[in-house]
Parts: C-alpha cells; sequence; structure tokens
C-alpha cells in the first residue's frame, strides 16, 4: 500500500472531451489491428487537443456524445459486458459482428443511460461464438427520438476458446497515477498500455488501485534531477475523494489518457480492486484520522467509492444484489481466473499476530467460496488474482503504530493472524490435490517473483507454488518489501529502486505477461518493464499440485 501524495497547488478544470506479437500456439486474428485503426479514427476525437474544445468534424450538434470511449469486461466463452459513458441522457444500444464491416449486425438494446449512474451504462452480450474477434459499436440514442443517434464508438474483443489448443495469453499489472503521478503528455500519458496492447492478450487482469482517490493531483512535480514533471488536473483530483461526484471524478480522470482509451477499445478487462479506490489502507469500520478528510467514516467512503467503481468498470458480480467483487471468470478448459477481494471483508488493521483470527484478511464466506471453485475448477491452470502480495511484509504506520496491512508480519514462525486463513487455504489445496495453482499480485510498486517451499517454511502442509509481483502502471516505485519465512518464500527475481516513491519518469514501471500454450498446456510468467522488456521468464509444468 503506498500512500498518496497530500500536496494541493492550483487547478485547472478539464473539460468532458467529444468522440470520436503472438507467438505459441495462440492464434492471430488479423482483422483486430485493421479494426483498432479503424476504432482509433473515431479514437483520435478523444485525444487531449479536442479535450480543449475542438470538436470533430463528424459531431452531431444534439445528438449523444460517447467521449470517454468503450470498454469490454469479464469475456467468457460465450458473453462479455460492453462498457459506455454519455455525455447526457441517452440509450445504450450495442451492435455485434464477426467482421468490422458490420454487414448484418446483431443489435443488443442497453439501459437508460442518466444521471443516476453518472451517465455510465454496460450492456451484457450473450450468445456469442467461443474463440472468436467480437467487433462491437455503441450507439447512444435521444431517449426521446431513438432515430436521433451520435456518432457510433467502435472496439473489439475475443472470446475465450473452447479449444484447448488455441492457447491463452494476458497481461497483469496494478497502481495507476499514484503518489501525485498523473496523465503528463510530455512524457507520452500511460503509454505502458501500448506495450502491453502490442502483445495482443485476450485480457488484462488489473490488480487493484485503478485510481488513488487518496492522492490528488497537482499541475507541476519537481523530480530529483531538476525537470519538472507536468500532470493534466481537474478539479476532482485536486483534494481527497469523499463525495460520489469526487470518486466519479477519479475514474474519469484516468480516461482523459488516450493511451488508455485505445487500449480499453481492444482488449478487455478483468477489474478487481484493493485501497487506493476509497482511500490508504483502509478496513470496514475504521474512523480516519486524517486532516485532509471531513467524512471520516471509512464505510461512508467505501459506499461511495464502490457506487462509483461499479458505474465505471464492466464488472458481472457488482449488479448482483451483494454487489461482490471477488469471482471466478471461466477463459475456456486451460485457464480459470479466481478474482479476490481482500479489502472489504478483512478485520482491523493490527499487528497481526494473534494465534487465531476466523475473519483473516478475506472473510469466512470468500475463503469457502474460494475453497469451494478451485475444487470445482477443471482448468489446466488456476491462476488466484490477489490484490495483496502472501509472503511480502507490508506494513501500515499510518496512525503512528507498527501495525500490517496485508497478509505476512514478520515473524518467521508458525502462522499467526491472517496467516492463518492462507495457511488453511494451502493445505486444502494440497490435500485436495489441485493443481496448477499460481498467484498473482501488484501492490507494492515493484517487480519480483517468489517460490514459496515447505522444506524451507515453518508451516509445512502445504505443496510448492509461486507468487509473481508486478506494477506500477504509472505511479511511484518503491524498494523491495522483506519477505516473512512462515511459508518459506525464496526471492528468485526481484527488480526495484532503492530510493522511495521513483517517478515514471525514473522507470521502474512495470507488467506482466502470462502466455499458457495450448499443445503442452506450459505456462510461461514474463516479469516486463514498461516498454515491454523482459526481465524475468518461467515456465512452469501443467498437471502438477506444487512445483
Amino acid at each position: 500500500m503506498r500512500c498518496g501524495v497530500p500536496v494541493v497547488v492550483a487547478v485547472h478544470t478539464w473539460p468532458d472531451p467529444v468522440p470520436g506479437g503472438v507467438s505459441m500456439s495462440h492464434r492471430p486474428f488479423p482483422g483486430r489491428r485493421s479494426v483498432l485503426r479503424g476504432s482509433l479514427v473515431a479514437s483520435a476525437a478523444l485525444s487531449l487537443p479536442t479535450a480543449l474544445g475542438a470538436a470533430p468534424a463528424f459531431a452531431r450538434s444534439g445528438r449523444p456524445k460517447a467521449g470517454w470511449g468503450v470498454q469490454a469486461g469479464d469475456v467468457t466463452s460465450d458473453s462479455g459486458l460492453v462498457w459506455v459513458r454519455s455525455d447526457r441522457p441517452a440509450r445504450m444500444i450495442v451492435e455485434t459482428s464477426a467482421t468490422e464491416s458490420f454487414r448484418n449486425p446483431r443489435r443488443w438494446q442497453g439501459p437508460l443511460l442518466g444521471s443516476g449512474t453518472d451517465f455510465t451504462g454496460t450492456t451484457r452480450l450473450r450468445g456469442l461464438p467461443p474463440g472468436e474477434q467480437i467487433h462491437y459499436r455503441v450507439l447512444l440514442a435521444d431517449p426521446d427520438d431513438p432515430r436521433r443517434t451520435g456518432e457510433p464508438v467502435t472496439g473489439t474483443f475475443r472470446t475465450a476458446s473452447a479449444k484447448r489448443g488455441d492457447g491463452v495469453r494476458f497481461v497483469w499489472s496494478g497502481d495507476l497515477a499514484g503518489q501525485g503521478w498523473g496523465i503528463n503528455p510530455e512524457f507520452g500519458g500511460y503509454r505502458i498500455y501500448d506495450a502491453m496492447a502490442a502483445l495482443d492478450p485476450d485480457f488484462f487482469l488489473c490488480s487493484g488501485d485503478n485510481i488513488y482517490a487518496d492522492g490528488p493531483i497537482t499541475e507541476t512535480v519537481a523530480l530529483p534531477d531538476g525537470r519538472t514533471w507536468r500532470n493534466i488536473t481537474t478539479e476532482e483530483k485536486s483534494k481527497v475523494a469523499e463525495t460520489l461526484t469526487e470518486f466519479r471524478g477519479n475514474f474519469r480522470y484516468n480516461l482523459l489518457d488516450e493511451n488508455l482509451r485505445a487500449f480499453n477499445a481492444r482488449i478487455p478487462s478483468i477489474i478487481q480492486w484493493d485501497d487506493h479506490e476509497v482511500t490508504n489502507n483502509w478496513y470496514p469500520g475504521e474512523i480516519l484520522t486524517d486532516s485532509r478528510y471531513t467524512e471520516k467514516r471509512v464505510d461512508v467512503l467505501a459506499a461511495r467509492a464502490r457506487q462509483a467503481f461499479s458505474e465505471y468498470f464492466p464488472i458481472s458480480t457488482l449488479r448482483r444484489p451483494d454487489g461482490r467483487v471477488y469471482r471466478v471468470q471461466h477463459h475456456g478448459p486451460l485457464l480459470d481466473v479466481f478474482v479476490l477481494d481482500m479489502r472489504t471483508y478483512r478485520n482491523a488493521n493490527s499487528p497481526d499476530d494473534q494465534p487465531t483470527d476466523p475473519q483473516g484478511i478475506l472473510g469466512r464466506e470468500q475463503l469457502e467460496w474460494l475453497k469451494r471453485e478451485l475444487a470445482r475448477s477443471r482448468a489446466v491452470w488456476k491462476v488466484i488474482a490477489s490484490d495483496m502480495p502472501i509472503g511480502l511484509v507490508v506494513p501500515d504506520t499510518g496512525d503512528g503504530k507498527p501495525n500490517i496491512e496485508a497478509v505476512a508480519q514478520g515473524d518467521p514462525g508458525k502462522p499467526l493472524g491472517r496467516e492463518l486463513q492462507i495457511a488453511e487455504l494451502l493445505r486444502f489445496v494440497k490435500h485436495q490435490r489441485i493443481t496448477g495453482t499460481v498467484w498473482l499480485t501488484a501492490d507494492v510498486h515493484h517487480t519480483s517473483a517468489q517460490h514459496y517451499q515447505p522444506s524451507r517454511a515453518a508451516f509445512t502442509d502445504f505443496e510448492p507454488f509461486w507468487e509473481f509481483v508486478s506494477g506500477p502502471l504509472n505511479a511511484g516505485a518503491f524498494p523491495a518489501n522483506a519477505l516473512d519465512g512462515t511459508f518459506g518464500p525464496d526471492r528468485v527475481f526481484v527488480k526495484a529502486p532503492t530510493t522511495a516513491n521513483v517517478s515514471p519518469a525514473g522507470g521502474y514501471q512495470f507488467f506482466g505477461e502470462v502466455a499458457i500454450d495450448g499443445g503442452s498446456g506450459e505456462l510461461t510468467v514474463r516479469l516486463r518493464e514498461q516498454d515491454g522488456t523482459v526481465l524475468f521468464t518461467k515456465v512452469l509444468q501443467p498437471g502438477l499440485v506444487g512445483q
């Protein structure tokens, strides 16, 4: 957990914009890059000069505009969610096609977009063909006259294949616009998204901290070498987010970046959250002592943040009555992704050394769900998408006490506190002989690979496993966290700065890639730098309980 920069200087308001290498056995889709070019014709109108008021020539006066692009999420072999935001009340309409020509499109009637959802909406597409490129376009219609529609905005995604031989590729990372490092046009904006898109992944797994609601963005930040980092700023990002309007503005801020909008139009996402969607290191029931906040009740802030989060991302479970973030995403016979929520159900941060801990970091209901779904899974690989690391010590010293924010507390002995839940889960995986588990996370603002081995551990009733860390996307980079020996981690690789809060201009921005070969079933993890350079590679074999 990396806290935000509290200093605030003058800001200007940013108005709404106006719209506009495959390898292994992973199948290429030649039409995808051409549809991207078509999408970017419209997306070009989303660039920063347009946001300053230069309306594109094709804009139809008085008609709804989708100035924030489109995005798809939680895509399976036969379904997916499509998201859009309008600039006014509108009816969302989605058309899909097997080709980018949109000949004989299939039409989906979406929701009515209004102020109650900040003019955002999501439409679920069902009955899609597996393993195919889906081209879609979103039209926004005048609620009083359906014939009056704005310029369509296009996107594309691949459904999961039902054939094992087709393979799977995805990327993951987290931590966007943290520590005061926002969208800097001179730096190229969020340019890491271009490097991720170049790999043509099936989806992007965001491991949390999609925004920094507790981290204001100032116009300028002085860099150690004497240069100046220059941020795009907005009114909502000038202070910590407390109101629903301010939380919504934090999500809109990131969509000012043209790299991210282009990425969203091309690559579907699986999104989870962590602490900075609300405030640094939060837990249910917490009362803040931070003087920047007038609303001290974290539960109130979290409710507002969750509403904005549900409005700005296409997530399948958030529309359920329980509105939960944790879920399993099935991606064909090769992969299941188990998305955890280590924030909503946790107990209070503490020294984390209690000998019993029934609530832990997941809560009992989520833990039992995870065990049940892991045992039920028939996928070759079970990726556990954890928003926090397992064996890295992440402290919470915000109130001056030596509390723990994640799982490990630095005591290398038997499991204590939140470690007890993880021990229970690892024991379950071993005794149920569940194969192919891999842990992916972000959170700590560096990249590393840890191998957990019972022969090195104080707790030994588990099979070996790997945990891979990657991030940030565009935030401050920090030194590597200490390891806790309870589960016997060995840090096989790490790249991290030696000083705290290194800017994106100083490097140390990372993402990870996972490629599953359809022929052999091998899973290859590559830890990559901001430009896509490979730093570390690990190949894992299928069908094993531990390795």
